[in-house]
C-alpha cells in the first residue's frame, strides 16, 4: 500500500543531477510540490520545466554554508507554506589512499557530506515536526542518502567512508529522538550508480574505478529514487529506517 504525497512539500538537495534529480521527479509524480536545491541553477531550471514550473521552487544554494542552508529551508516554507519531506542527497565522493592524500578533499567531503546535511536537517526539523502534527498525512520524513561505504570501510575510501558512517550514526540518533512524534528518518545506502559522482575524482582514481566497475551493469539514479519514494509513501504506522541497494553484480 502506498500513500500519495498530495498536499505535501518536499525539499531535495543536490537536485541538479543524478539521484537528486530523479528523486525530485519521483516525489512530484507522487503528488508533492518540490523545492530543488543545488549550485547549478541552469540544471535546476531545466528540471523545473520537466516537472512543471508551477509545482517546483528552484533554489541555488551551497549547503556547506550554514546561512545558505537555513535560508533554503526558510524560503521553501515561505513559498509553499510547509515542509513535509527533506531528502539530504547532496554529497561528494573523493577516493584514494589516506597516505599522501590532498587534505582539501577530506575537508570538502566533511563539509558537504556531514555539515551540509546537519545544517539542512537542523533548519528543517521544526517544520517537519509541525507537518507531522497536521493534515494531510500527519507524518513527515527525513531521508539521508548514505552509501554502501557507510557500512564497510575499504582501502581507498577511508575518509569518504567515515563521512557516510557519520550519516548513519546521525540518522539513527535523530530517529530515536523524533520517531514518537512521527518524523521518520530513513537512510538509503546505494552501491554503484551511474551518476556524475565518480567524475569528481583525480584521473588516476577514475581509472581505477573503471577497472573495478567497468564491466558491471550499474544502477540508474531512478532505481534509488524509487527506494526513496517507497520509504516516504508508507502509511503513517510504517517507518523504513534503512535501505541498502546494490547492483546485482556488485559483490561488496
Amino acid at each position: 500500500m502506498t500513500e500519495r504525497l498530495d498536499g505535501t512539500v518536499a525539499l531535495v538537495t543536490g537536485a541538479s543531477s543524478g539521484i537528486g534529480e530523479a528523486t525530485a521527479v519521483a516525489l512530484a509524480a507522487e503528488g508533492a510540490q518540490v523545492a530543488v536545491a543545488a549550485r547549478r541553477r541552469d540544471r535546476l531550471e531545466a528540471l523545473a520545466d520537466r516537472i512543471g514550473a508551477d509545482r517546483v521552487l528552484v533554489q541555488e544554494c551551497d549547503i556547506t554554508d550554514e546561512s545558505q542552508a537555513r535560508a533554503l529551508v526558510a524560503s521553501t516554507v515561505e513559498h509553499f507554506g510547509r515542509l513535509d519531506t527533506l531528502v539530504n542527497n547532496a554529497g561528494v565522493m573523493l577516493l584514494g589512499p589516506i597516505e599522501g592524500a590532498p587534505v582539501e578533499e577530506w575537508r570538502r567531503m566533511v563539509e558537504l557530506n556531514l555539515l551540509g546535511l546537519f545544517y539542512a536537517t537542523h533548519a528543517a526539523l521544526p517544520h517537519l515536526l509541525d507537518a507531522a502534527d497536521t493534515e494531510p498525512r500527519r507524518v513527515a520524513d527525513v531521508v539521508n542518502v548514505s552509501s554502501v561505504a557507510g557500512r564497510v570501510a575499504r582501502t581507498g575510501n577511508g575518509v569518504y567512508s567515515a563521512t557516510k558512517f557519520g550519516v548513519v550514526a546521525f540518522s539513527e540518533s535523530l530517529r530515536q529522538e523524533v520517531t514518537r512524534r512521527h518524523v521518520r528518518v530513513s537512510v538509503v545506502e546505494p552501491g554503484a550508480v551511474l551518476t556524475e559522482l565518480a567524475t569528481h575524482n583525480r584521473p588516476e582514481i577514475v581509472e581505477g574505478m573503471r577497472a573495478t566497475f567497468g564491466e558491471m551493469e550499474l544502477m540508474h539514479s531512478a532505481d534509488i529514487a524509487e527506494a526513496i519514494a517507497f520509504a516516504v509513501t508508507r502509511p503513517r504506522r510504517v517507518a523504513v529506517n534503512e535501505v541498502l541497494v546494490r547492483p546485482t553484480e556488485q559483490e561488496r
